[in-house]
């Protein structure tokens, strides 16, 4: 491979022991290339202005400036460069973690302790941090395409993105065919759109600040439950229902197991459980499962859609944002088959097009849009009657 089609990157750690432990992983792969390494923050911002990298691993906790400052600083330079956080799965970690990825961070690993196992540790890099490096740098045309920030193209996009409620209501494809299965799903033909009973989000890499910007937009609350699954550990999924609670203007909460879903309200699977919903009689409950990851994910968004389904039926909308991966794909089908409505996330606008792509590239979708203007588009539907 040449050398200008490496993926370029820069690792910033305090520790000299786990700086080698991440050099030593990513050179074990032909497709990366360490252009340098920096102690701390001061140290990381003059590395990328001399080697010009195309992702950056950045620690959470450094003296002298640490990773959320560096990161702040970073982003005012350098808004579109992609940036790992690398954080300990601790509550304070998960705090940190959660304010990096709300001030522009592209992602995040959980940080394998220096002191353990180096096989451990050499796991949980190929395992997270290498694939997140390459989606996040995907190629193209033979060279590096680095993600961009939901924030800056937002910007430039965000007055052309103002939708107008449509005055009546349209009609929906007659068929959607999904090529990752041999049946195809039909829709009948001409079927008008269908009073919203409840909104399913799935979500994935960049899925915080996309999931923030959706609940700031929405100026008052919906009249439907909504049922999230973020790809996130314990202690991260708590945080980030706090976060959305703050600064939305619904209430965001994990759901506890037999938990009645209400109007209004906002359940965002808790990291490590599974979310399926049960209806009895008029009413609609939400269960936690610890069974098997699906998609390799637990929660996985496959197994809400899929309850969501059998529950919701046509009344139901779901929408897969940004996303690596195909979570959601499988479920998405269901949905389509009960005559409920996908939308997915642009390209454009996502942090890494795998989920909503998936979605996209199957025909499930029945529209793609930008992220600016999906809020619009959830509250038009779910204002039907």
């Amino acid at each position: 491979m040449k050398f200008e089609d490496k993926i370029r990157v820069l690792i910033v750690d305090d520790s000299a022991v786990m700086r080698r432990i991440i050099m030593t992983s990513l050179m074990k792969h032909s497709d990366i290339e360490v252009v340098g390494t920096a102690a701390n923050g001061l140290l990381a911002i003059e590395a990328i202005k001399r080697s010009s990298p195309d992702i950056v691993t950045l620690d959470v906790e450094m003296p002298e400036m640490d990773g959320i400052t560096a990161l702040r600083e970073i982003r005012k330079i350098h808004p579109t460069l992609p940036i790992i956080m690398f954080s300990s799965l601790t509550q304070r970690g998960a705090k940190a973690t959660m304010d990096a990825l709300t001030y522009g961070a592209s992602d995040y690993v959980g940080k394998p302790q220096a002191s353990s196992n180096p096989a451990d540790a050499y796991k949980v890099l190929e395992e997270s941090l290498i694939p997140k490096i390459k989606a996040l740098c995907q190629r193209e045309s033979g060279k590096v395409k680095k993600a961009s920030s939901i924030k800056e193209r937002g910007a430039a996009r965000r007055e052309a993105l103002s939708i107008p409620v449509p005055e009546k209501i349209t009609t929906l494809p007659s068929e959607i065919a999904s090529s990752s299965s041999s049946t195809k799903v039909i829709r009948p033909e001409g079927r008008p759109l269908y009073p919203v009973d409840a909104l399913c989000i799935g979500v994935s890499t960049g899925g915080p600040a996309a999931l923030m910007k959706v609940f700031e937009l929405w100026r008052t609350p919906l009249t439907v439950p909504i049922f999230i699954v973020q790809h996130m550990p314990p202690k991260f999924t708590t945080l980030l229902a706090a976060r959305l609670t703050e600064i939305g203007v619904m209430p965001v909460q994990e759901p506890y197991d037999g938990q009645e879903a209400v109007a209004g309200h906002a359940y965002l699977a808790p990291g490590g459980y599974h979310l399926e919903l049960r209806r009895k009689g008029t009413k609609v409950f939400m269960y936690l499962n610890e069974d098997p990851p699906e998609n390799s994910c637990r929660p996985a968004v496959d197994v809400l859609f899929r309850s969501a389904a059998k529950v919701y039926g046509q009344s139901l909308l779901a929408v897969v944002l940004t996303g690596m991966g195909y979570d959601g794909l499988r479920g998405a089908e269901d949905i389509i088959r009960s005559n409920g409505v996908v939308l997915a996330q642009d390209k454009e606008t996502s942090v890494i097009w795998g989920m909503p792509g998936a979605i996209a590239q199957a025909d499930l979708a029945e529209k793609v849009l930008p992220l600016e203007a999906i809020p619009d588009e959830i509250l038009f539907r779910t204002q039907l009657k």
